[in-house]
């Protein structure tokens, strides 16, 4: 039953959600933004490319946080960056098949768990809707343990998170120390160096969100969670949820294959260079013998 009511005490919680619509709708401003600036690097190569898994993955990631605007798709982009992370580090890891086999069956026990426990969510909540002062609102009522099973799968998600950090750094430190004893750097140096940057810049905005989503839990904004502080926190939380998503996201991708391009196009420089010396060198020799 849809309850009605004009009382002005529910004037805060209406704000609350007009504020956080706000931020919701910057979020998305800044989004599109990104994916404007962008847009030629992902038609050069994202779609003129051969297509492969971290196409799809790419465009998947892009494209769902214009989705996620309209529905809430997190699970999905969570289960997209999962399979990115594991692609990045079987690559890193020379494709160590026990490398790959770990990291799969680490991450499928953690998405079971979240989604089980996502599922006991799902049906210990109840929802309402209210007409208060000519808006419409949902009410949501969190039931049993569902706070706690939905803290459970933020703590499940964000030790995934750290494992995949540990072991990027661990084989990178790895490869920097050989190749600092064998005196060399080469592609291969290089190539992990551009991996960690986006890697460890990845890691850093998911640490913001984290820090973030654990504020939301203190008793200052639990206190008084229809203020004007909590409801700018909470903003801001869902701006950095949605640059950490869907604008560094996608960048995963978008920067090794901007550097695998840029070395394509070096070696085409060289290779062009050389056979214009060589023609250059041909031509002298052979005028000099008439």
């Amino acid at each position: 039953m849809t309850l009605v009511s004009n009382d002005p005490s529910w004037w805060p919680l209406i704000n609350a959600n007009l504020i956080l619509s706000y931020f919701i709708v910057a979020a998305s401003v800044a989004l599109m933004y990104d994916w404007a600036l962008t847009f030629g690097q992902e038609v050069e190569l994202i779609w003129r490319q051969r297509w492969s898994l971290m196409t799809f993955l790419y465009l998947s990631m892009r494209y769902a946080g214009i989705g996620y605007a309209v529905i809430n798709m997190m699970d999905v982009v969570n289960v997209i960056l999962g399979v990115i992370m594991i692609a990045r580090l079987h690559a890193m890891y020379q494709r160590s098949r026990k490398v790959l086999i770990f990291l799969v069956v680490i991450f499928l026990a953690i998405r079971t768990a979240n989604a089980v426990m996502l599922a006991i969510v799902a049906m210990q909540i109840s929802g309402e809707e209210f007409v208060l002062s000519g808006t419409y609102q949902c009410m949501i009522d969190y039931g049993g343990d569902s706070v706690f099973l939905t803290s459970m799968t933020w703590i499940l998600s964000t030790v995934w998170e750290v494992l995949a950090l540990c072991l990027a750094v661990w084989i990178a430190v790895k490869h920097f120390r050989e190749l600092r004893q064998h005196s060399t750097r080469g592609i291969i140096g290089d190539s992990f160096t551009v991996l960690m940057k986006t890697h460890v810049s990845y890691f850093v905005s998911f640490l913001a969100i984290s820090c973030f989503k654990l504020g939301l839990f203190s008793s200052t904004v639990l206190a008084d969670s229809y203020s004007l502080d909590a409801q700018i926190y909470n903003g801001f939380t869902q701006i950095f949820q949605f640059v950490g998503f869907f604008v560094l996201g996608p960048r995963l991708i978008l920067g090794v294959r901007e550097y695998h391009a840029e070395l394509v196009a070096n070696s085409d420089t060289a290779t062009a260079m050389t056979s214009i010396a060589f023609q250059e060198r041909v031509h002298v020799s052979t005028s000099s013998s008439v």
